[in-house]
């Protein structure tokens, strides 16, 4: 059966809705329901017009990208890059020895990319797993979530610089500095205004009686730094990233942080994430093998390992906790994957094999945590 458009939209939210709150009633994180319904709607229909859906999946990277910069704060940017990122570099080079057989052991860009899709951890995940082990746990895998997610993002577009442009050393290395620039100079301005200027935002941004104006106001800081990220050779979805990283709520105020969180969270979740999901699923066709699952099973089991002895602090079921929520992959690595493959980094074979390993991820590390809140409420019983 074929539909318009908005017949698609419209059947899209609704399953996506229906999925979230059920999972949401078991346990687990709304937006894994709505992965799943972007999964099957993407299975059972499959008239779906490409080329509008696919313009409304990259809407949704940038929407999504806007989200998960609202997880973060620059603070946390900070702290995440002393305290994780020796861990997060061992993990990257473990992950580029298990990748190469993959990619015919040629350690290239692609390879690379993949390794840090599968170094990655989900904030969100690891967010939801604070409810079971309090703010010890968040604080140390939140902080390797934060790194794995910027080490990504910046190993993904020095890929496409080198895929699509072939820089020399000295052009990648003004690219990078120019990169770097805009980057620092954003979460400068952002430290600045935060010292001197918060009273006046926090303000000027209460004065805003509607929540259009606060949706209209995001919007155009978001599309503005994403103009100039594409201009600058990065992704648009960086600008819109950047966006919500500075709007932390030391800068805007707690009440105003959540006004714009509930704002952007409804129109990410609700409309444009089960738009870009379902798009997801529809280019799983006839991926799922063995051998991509043996290499989840594989990379799942030697994270977990690893991040355990990592951050071992004598309690098994603590450390185990903490490794999971590392070990959760993440949205972030279905984003990373596609826009490598809409860039021509990642093959067709390597794209699916780490949107299938992100999904997975997340899944898996949901399930196990959900199983050691259950162990542990048995033992507390």
């Amino acid at each position: 059966m074929a539909f318009g458009v908005i017949g698609y939209v419209f059947i899209i939210i609704a399953v996506a809705r229906l999925f979230a709150e059920l999972f949401e009633k078991i346990g687990y994180p709304g937006f894994l329901g709505e992965i799943t319904a972007g999964l099957a709607i993407g299975v059972f229909f499959k008239g779906m017009p490409r080329s509008d859906m696919e313009l409304l999946a990259e809407l949704g990277v940038f929407f999504l990208m806007l989200y998960a910069g609202l997880e973060l704060t620059p603070e946390e940017v900070r702290v995440g890059g002393r305290k994780s990122l020796p861990v997060y570099i061992i993990t990257l080079l473990v992950m580029i020895v298990l990748t190469l057989p993959f990619t015919d052991y040629h350690l290239g860009v692609d390879t690379v990319v993949v390794a840090s899709i599968l170094s990655v951890a989900s904030a969100p995940v690891v967010i939801r797993f604070t409810r079971f082990f309090g703010h010890d746990f968040l604080h140390i895998a939140l902080s390797y979530a934060v790194i794995s997610e910027v080490g990504t993002l910046t190993i993904l577009y020095l890929g496409i610089n080198v895929e699509l442009y072939h820089p020399s050393p000295l052009r990648l290395a003004f690219e990078l500095l120019l990169d770097g620039l805009f980057i620092g100079g954003l979460l400068a301005v952002n430290y600045v205004l935060g010292i001197k200027h918060r009273l006046w935002i926090i303000t000027r941004l209460r004065r805003l009686r509607s929540d259009e104006a606060v949706f209209g106001m995001v919007m155009i800081l978001a599309t503005s730094l994403g103009l100039i990220s594409e201009e600058i050779g990065l992704h648009f979805s960086i600008g819109a990233f950047l966006v919500g990283l500075m709007l932390h709520s030391d800068l805007v105020g707690t009440k105003q942080y959540e006004r714009i969180y509930t704002i952007i969270s409804g129109v990410t979740y609700g409309i444009f994430a089960p738009i870009f999901f379902a798009w997801r699923g529809i280019n799983f066709d006839a991926e799922l093998s063995l051998g991509v699952i043996y290499f989840f099973v594989v990379v799942y089991i030697v994270r977990l390992i690893m991040t355990t002895a990592f951050f071992w602090d004598g309690n098994a079921r603590a450390s185990l906790a903490r490794a999971a929520g590392i070990s959760s992959f993440g949205v972030l690595g279905l984003l990373v994957g596609e826009v490598g493959y809409s860039y021509g980094v990642l093959s067709e074979h390597l794209y699916a094999m780490t949107s299938l390993a992100s999904i997975l991820g997340i899944f898996v590390s949901a399930s196990l945590g959900r199983i050691i809140q259950f162990l542990g409420n048995e033992e507390g019983a």
